[in-house]
């Protein structure tokens, strides 16, 4: 394991460098000054293009309230996007092989517990297609208290069959989110309903894809675009979850 500090105006992130067999994989670790009364974790999954500012910004603001993160490399070294073409066929990888995507996952909680959370109290959140791996790691069943998605695909393997989801699920969804169909809409909330799922979904006014992400621009039109006040909303929403996850 190698550490390389990331330093922040509040906070400051190690880089751990992790395995999936023969692939490095190289994760951000965020160790809390006082850590809450039940030490729990955080698990962050960042968007298409592997970690950003997006998901470091996540981690050290949770560090601040006390909770444990640890900023997924699903990747790996060697495999990192360079633009929004490969970043659409690298997550199509995982998104196509949710088997390969769950692993990764699980490869990063077994770190964030390394870190010092308490195993009995994670949650996993991610943004876009991070948004689409914690809903996997519900369906999964992977030994998380919750799991929040902000702006995140809904697809899910319609290979599989929909199994009872124990975790409780939290879906942050821009109301005018165009990559995002009706179908699909659609189809996830009866997916909830069939598992069963202590499930929630919010929609935000005037917000498109990506709508907590400030390098995302501030055009609607494109589609992407971050919006302070669903950003702001969200975030609350979050901490509000996990108060109830963690009490």
């Amino acid at each position: 394991m190698s550490i390389i500090l990331y330093t922040t105006s509040v906070a400051q992130l190690s880089s751990v460098t992790y395995y999936d067999g023969s692939q490095k994989l190289n994760g951000l670790s965020g160790i809390p000054k006082k850590p809450g009364n039940k030490k729990a974790g955080v698990l962050i999954l960042p968007a298409w293009m592997g970690i950003d500012d997006n998901s470091k910004s996540s981690a050290t603001q949770l560090n601040e309230l006390g909770y444990y993160t640890f900023v997924a490399d699903i990747y790996g070294e060697g495999n990192y996007p360079t633009d929004m073409k490969t970043a659409g066929e690298c997550s199509s990888r995982y998104k196509n092989n949710v088997e390969l995507y769950r692993k990764r996952i699980e490869l990063a909680l077994n770190q964030l517990i390394k870190s010092g959370a308490d195993a009995a109290n994670i949650a996993v959140i991610g943004y876009c297609f991070g948004g689409t791996g914690a809903l996997e790691a519900a369906r999964a069943n992977m030994p998380v208290k919750g799991v929040v998605s902000f702006h995140g695909g809904l697809g899910r393997d319609t290979t599989k069959a929909i199994e009872q989801i124990h975790p409780k699920v939290l879906v942050c969804h821009g109301a005018n989110d165009f990559f995002v169909p009706e179908t699909q809409i659609k189809s996830f909330q009866d997916e909830m309903r069939k598992a069963h799922a202590d499930w929630q979904m919010v929609y935000y006014a005037d917000a498109v894809h990506a709508f907590t992400d400030k390098a995302a621009g501030n055009d609607p039109k494109k589609g992407i675009a971050y919006n302070e006040k669903a950003a702001k909303r969200s975030w609350q929403l979050m901490l509000q979850f996990f108060n109830e996850l963690f009490e």
